[in-house]
């Protein structure tokens, strides 16, 4: 029998019995829509997760810190805190001018900074305003080498400037503010003054008091919104953060002996992020990276998905029931018309393929079905999560995502496997249709 033959025949067969079709159909209908919203629901929430953790950092970067382990090249012996003989001491691979050279000459590595954090306390001033903010010390004249843009101003640190983050204003208050009055508006900090008053305790502070130093920082430059530590920090030159840390110390810092705090490696691709950080590891430093966390939660996504996808599996294997019921019903029904044809000069492999397309046709057409309601049934979905995401959403937080993301290889792949499940369920009835004797069949009642 000819392919075009073969075909015509069986989408006649399957139109003589429009209503038990369209009711076996269905079952198959319900379970691939619910493969496809339950696999697009797991895609959707993964997809949202990746976008909320890449907007936490930069997916090129890496925190580098100081290592701990057994001796080796590269490692200083440490006093352990503590003091007392029971101590001992500690390996500890420190971030020196030579360990910035070997992170350099790792591959993909674009960019080394190094950072140092203010050891002292302090209260920033501006105006009768009072604020707080982190202080970061970075080793970099251009903060653009980190991947961040500017709002207003520039970048490039000078001695005795500052770049802000985009939400350090906002940590500004009026200490003479009564509790019933509203809190002053977020100053405008570009180009102004800020006074830095830092404080250290020397001995135990108990008679003379903290001995403060005031220092004076520009505003130079307001960095757009990262969502990110940037947000919230203040830039100095590296030289100015060092200074203030010998001050609080009361002598000079070796960065030869002591190294620096973190270190940030920038990678020229996303993909190099985690090979990097573990040549990094290997390397006897501690590495962390965003990409480390979206691995984690990628692999536990996929597991979601394939929960998802087998629950509606289930609905597809009862539809698999149900098309194998229907076809052992048309053999009964038909089983003079297949002696008839056996008659009449067709194979078994012909009466074979004209059932098994029967099959396969009401698993295609239940597919075609589930799909299209899928999708409907997701972007119907999407509108009324983007609504109450919207309602939720608080002010400078991440836009709403969609909740359910519907890949057009999911709505492929739902298909041909509704498709596969109408063939295997009319396998049985296809092969007894097959071997029915044409004496036999054409004598039933």
């Amino acid at each position: 029998m000819a392919s075009f033959e073969l075909i015509a025949t069986i989408f006649e067969n399957l139109g003589r019995r429009k209503a038990r079709v369209a009711l076996t159909a269905m079952g198959v209908v319900i379970g691939t829509a619910a493969v496809v919203v339950l696999v697009s629901l797991g895609i959707g929430l993964q997809r949202s997760a990746t976008a909320e953790l890449g907007s936490i950092g930069s997916l090129t970067q890496i925190q580098v810190y100081p290592g701990y382990g057994e001796s080796g090249p590269g490692m200083v012996m440490r006093a352990a805190p503590g003091g007392g003989g029971g101590g001992g001491a500690t390996d500890q691979k420190l971030l020196t001018s030579e360990a910035l050279q070997e992170l350099s000459a790792l591959p993909g590595v674009v960019a080394v900074i190094p950072q140092e954090y203010s050891q002292a306390g302090g209260m920033i001033s501006f105006e009768g305003l009072e604020g707080y903010s982190s202080i970061i010390g970075i080793g970099t004249n251009d903060l653009g080498d980190m991947g961040l843009t500017a709002e207003t101003g520039t970048l490039e640190l000078r001695h005795s400037t500052a770049v802000i983050g985009h939400r350090v204003p906002e940590n500004f208050f009026d200490p003479r503010q009564r509790f019933e009055q509203e809190r002053p508006e977020p100053p405008d900090l570009m180009g102004k003054q800020l006074v830095l008053t830092l404080e250290k305790w020397e001995g135990d502070g108990s008679q003379s008091g903290p001995t403060r130093k005031v220092i004076q920082l520009r505003v130079i430059g307001i960095i757009a919104e990262a969502r990110a530590e940037a947000d919230y920090s203040i830039y100095v030159p590296l030289d100015d953060i060092t200074a203030i840390n010998e001050w609080v110390l009361g002598r000079r810092i070796s960065r030869a002996k002591e190294g620096y705090s973190s270190v940030l490696v920038q990678v020229e691709d996303v993909s190099q992020a985690l090979e990097v950080a573990d040549l990094i590891t290997e390397l006897g430093y501690q590495a962390y990276t965003p990409q480390s966390f979206i691995q984690s939660a990628n692999r536990i996504f996929l597991i979601l998905q394939a929960v998802f996808g087998g629950i509606g599996a289930i609905s597809l294997l009862v539809a698999a029931i149900g098309i194998a019921n229907t076809m052992t019903m048309a053999i009964l029904e038909r089983t003079r018309e297949i002696g008839l044809l056996k008659a009449i000069g067709a194979t078994n492999q012909d009466v074979l393929s004209i059932f098994l397309g029967e099959a396969a046709g009401i698993g295609f057409i239940g597919g075609i079905g589930g799909v299209l309601i899928g999708w409907i049934g997701g972007q119907v979905i999407n509108v009324l999560a983007m609504a109450f995401l919207v309602g939720q959403a608080t002010e400078g937080g991440p836009p709403p995502s969609i909740a359910i993301h519907t890949p057009l290889w999911l709505s492929l792949f739902a298909l041909v496997f509704a498709t596969l499940i109408g063939l295997l369920s009319g396998l049985y009835p296809a092969l007894r249709a097959a071997t029915l004797v044409p004496v036999t069949a054409l004598k039933y009642e």
